[in-house]
C-alpha cells in the first residue's frame, strides 16, 4: 500500500468532534455492524490504492457526508447501492457494507452516479468535509458543516492534489467552491443538484467532461432526499 494512503486514513479515523459522525472510528448503535468503522476504513483505501495506480483526470467535491450516504459507506458521494458501481469501474479491491438491513441509497449518490456512469475515466469523489455534521442530538440528520471544522480537514485535499495530481478540480455548489477557494486552488464550479440544481449539475458535468449536453439523466434514480 501507498504509504500515504495510509497515513490519510489513519489520519482521518482519528478525528472526533462534536456533532460529527466519524465513519472510520465510530459505530452507529442503530444501523452499524459491529466492525463497521473497519470496513468503511478498508473501503477507503480500496478506492484511494486504485486511484494512486491509475491517477484519476479530476476531483469532484460534494460538501460533507449525508446520513443516507457516505456515512454508511465511508465513500465520498457514493451510498450503498453504488457500491459496486464503485468497485466495478475502479477495478477495487471489494467494497462491503457496514451497515445492517436494507441497502439504503442516497438522491445525491444516485445523481452523481448516473453522471459517473457515462466517463470513461473515473474522477475522484470528495468532500470538502469528509465527515458527517449532524444536528445535536439528531445523528440522522443533516447540517452543513462549519469553517472551523472544514479548517481541521483542508489537508486531506491538499494530499491529495499532491498524490493524484489531477489536472482538474470540481467543486460541487458553494460549499466545496469556497473550500478550494480557501485554500488558493484552481478549479471549476457547477451547481449542487439539490433544490431545484439537478439539470445545472448534469449539464454543467457534461460540458465539463465532452459529453453531449442533455442535463437529463440517463437510467432512473429513486426519489430520495438530497444531501
Amino acid at each position: 500500500m501507498a504509504a500515504w494512503v495510509k497515513s490519510l486514513v489513519d489520519e482521518l479515523a482519528a478525528i472526533e468532534l462534536p456533532h460529527v459522525f466519524n465513519p472510520y472510528r465510530q459505530k452507529c448503535v442503530v444501523h452499524d455492524q459491529e466492525c463497521a468503522p473497519t470496513i468503511r476504513r478498508a473501503n477507503l483505501v480500496s478506492i484511494l490504492k486504485a486511484y494512486s495506480k491509475r491517477p484519476p483526470p479530476s476531483i469532484v467535491f460534494g460538501r460533507d457526508f449525508g446520513y443516507r450516504g457516505a456515512r454508511r459507506t465511508g465513500l465520498s458521494l457514493t451510498d450503498e447501492a453504488h457500491l459496486e458501481n464503485m468497485q466495478r469501474a475502479l477495478g477495487a479491491s471489494p467494497l462491503k457494507r457496514a451497515t445492517v438491513g436494507p441497502a439504503v441509497a442516497e438522491r445525491t449518490a444516485a445523481v452523481v452516479w448516473n453522471v459517473m456512469e457515462r466517463l470513461s475515466d473515473k474522477p475522484l469523489l470528495w468532500n470538502a468535509f469528509p465527515l458527517h455534521p449532524h444536528e445535536p442530538n439528531r445523528e440522522m440528520s443533516n447540517r452543513a458543516h462549519n469553517a472551523a471544522e472544514r479548517r481541521l480537514t483542508a489537508w486531506t485535499i491538499h494530499v491529495l492534489v499532491q498524490q493524484l495530481k489531477p489536472s482538474r478540480l470540481i467543486a460541487v455548489g458553494n460549499d466545496a467552491a469556497a473550500a478550494l477557494s480557501d485554500l488558493g486552488l484552481s478549479f471549476d464550479c457547477v451547481r449542487h443538484p439539490s433544490y431545484g440544481g439537478q439539470r445545472a449539475f448534469i449539464e454543467g458535468m457534461e460540458r465539463l467532461h465532452g459529453l453531449p449536453v442533455t442535463g437529463r439523466l440517463h437510467v432512473d434514480t429513486p426519489t430520495l432526499e438530497f444531501s
